[in-house]
């Protein structure tokens, strides 16, 4: 093989996985928040998989309105954090509080502290979707 065609096809691969990672990395984090993988799992369930991650908040910060593709259960490591449930009051939670948002209900969240707060957040849903979905 020619080095240039070798080029080409290493070229070609970075492209490519450039393409595939770039929206996991450019959902999962924005300044201020912190999300860090623990652990992922298949579920007895067909098509359902657990996820859990640490989401940091830096104070003052806010991250939109989101889906997921399945149940999203919250519990709160430091600090407080305030959600958003679709059109419902704000709820504002403290360390060891816990919420539990339904599958693809749109909420939100933000650091109302001085504080980074940060929540360990297990996911149960549904395998090969994006764990995460922006809403306008």
């Amino acid at each position: 093989m020619t080095k240039l065609k070798t080029m080409q096809i290493m070229a070609m691969a970075a492209l490519v996985a450039g393409a595939v990672l770039a929206p996991l990395g450019a959902q999962a984090q924005q300044s201020g928040v912190t999300r860090t993988d623990l652990q992922r799992h298949d579920l007895s369930a067909p098509g359902r998989e657990a996820i859990q991650v640490r989401v940091d908040l830096a104070p003052g910060v806010a991250f939109g309105k989101h889906t997921h593709p399945g149940e999203e259960v919250i519990y709160v490591l430091e600090g407080q954090l305030e959600y958003q449930i679709e059109d419902k009051p704000p709820v504002t939670l403290k360390a060891g509080d816990v919420l539990f948002i339904p599958a693809g209900v749109v909420h939100s969240a933000r650091n109302p502290g001085g504080v980074t707060g940060s929540e360990l957040a297990t996911y149960i849903v549904e395998k090969g979707k994006p764990l995460l979905t922006l809403v306008k």
